[in-house]
């Protein structure tokens, strides 16, 4: 698929109104994408487990009018009015416009509620967004008149998703997603996120990601301008080739089911992405230091069990902790006893591998 097979020629069927309700999750991703170029596409691929409970529920209604010179739009997060959401929506709406035509035509009502706190680091860009482009697709697909299969809305979902939060693209399926271009998986593209198509052993089914909210306050450096910083990063050029080639062993350790190879995979791209931060100019650490006394608390329990528990982090401060099903009753232990102290507030958030978004 290319940008024009997503450019319907026309719409043969009219609506004066609507509304549809979807909902999707956040994800987390295995192998990091940190940097791109422009329109939106990925300096690397990446790959990321699909979360479950932690999810973005919109509402989009619209109603016909009759100016179609400018978008008109209305955003409302837990049923309060959110005037500085309109900048980044607006920008995405001109974005995409290109591929939804009938933006201006309609006067939409957007409402979201969110599962988790907004900006700290669980990726409710990505769940935003890829339920707003779920939603638009509804509009879309009633408007069309002809038949959309479902492969192509959601393929066109995860490519609009991406033009408002690239990692949104990876939240439209599930259980595992990439998105970016690599040369062991044919289907892959930077466009959009695919399926993840290839064996996975049953260690990794209904893998366990209990996200401890170290920091719920928003992030001192947004993820838009920590991207822009890997333009003329000294280490960039090494990193995109780090990517490629842990995705392309992680293809293999995802079929063999070898957990400490995963581990190993896991942990080091969490701690590149944050060392691109910290060796980026300007400077800067997401991490705060109870994300640090989590990880060495981990990595002792891990030495002690024998356990296949380990962390990975988003652009943030909070830590997902990662783990088989099989070992939940003891890692749940070790969470509770000895991790929760370190969140603000006590607060964290037990969650598992998902499916991708659904119309409700």
């Amino acid at each position: 698929m290319v940008e024009q097979d997503f450019i319907l020629k026309s719409y043969s069927k009219t609506l004066e109104n609507g509304s549809y309700t979807w909902s999707s999750p956040s994800n987390i991703a295995l192998v990091k994408y940190w940097g791109k170029k422009e329109h939106q596409i990925p300096e690397n691929p990446s790959i990321s487990f699909t979360l479950n409970n932690c999810k973005t529920v919109t509402t989009l209604s619209f109603s016909k009018k009759e100016n179609n010179d400018d978008f008109s739009f209305e955003v409302y997060l837990d049923g309060e009015n959110k005037d500085d959401f309109k900048p980044k929506i607006e920008t995405f709406f001109k974005r995409i416009e290109v591929y939804l035509p009938f933006l201006k035509d309609y006067h939409f009502k957007i409402e979201t509620s969110n599962t988790f706190p907004h900006s700290s680091g669980i990726a409710s860009s990505a769940s935003g967004m890829s339920a707003l482009a779920s939603c638009l697709m509804s509009v879309e697909r009633s408007l069309s008149g002809v038949k959309v299969t479902d492969e192509y809305f959601i393929q066109k979902a995860s490519f609009l998703a991406r033009l408002g939060s690239g990692s949104a693209s990876r939240s439209l399926e599930g259980d595992l997603v990439v998105w970016g271009k690599h040369q062991d998986i044919a289907e892959s593209s930077d466009l959009f996120g695919v399926k993840y198509s290839f064996e996975v052993h049953q260690n990794f089914k209904n893998y366990q990601d209990t996200i401890l909210l170290v920091d719920k306050g928003e992030k001192q450096v947004s993820s838009t301008i920590g991207h822009n910083l890997m333009h003329n990063h000294p280490f960039a050029e090494e990193r995109f080739k780090q990517a490629h080639k842990n995705l392309s062993s992680l293809i293999g350790v995802l079929k063999n089911g070898d957990l400490k190879a995963f581990i190993d995979i896991v942990e080091s791209e969490a701690l590149t992405l944050h060392a691109m931060m910290m060796t980026s100019m300007p400077y800067f650490i997401l991490m705060k230091p109870n994300t640090l006394e989590i990880i060495n608390k981990i990595w002792a329990f891990r030495e002690k069990t024998n356990s296949n528990v380990c962390f990975t982090l988003d652009a943030g401060a909070n830590v997902h902790v990662l783990f088989p099903e099989a070992e939940s009753e003891l890692v749940n232990e070790f969470i509770k006893n000895e991790l929760v102290a370190y969140c603000q507030n006590g607060h964290y958030i037990s969650d598992r591998i998902g499916f991708g978004a659904k119309l409700l």
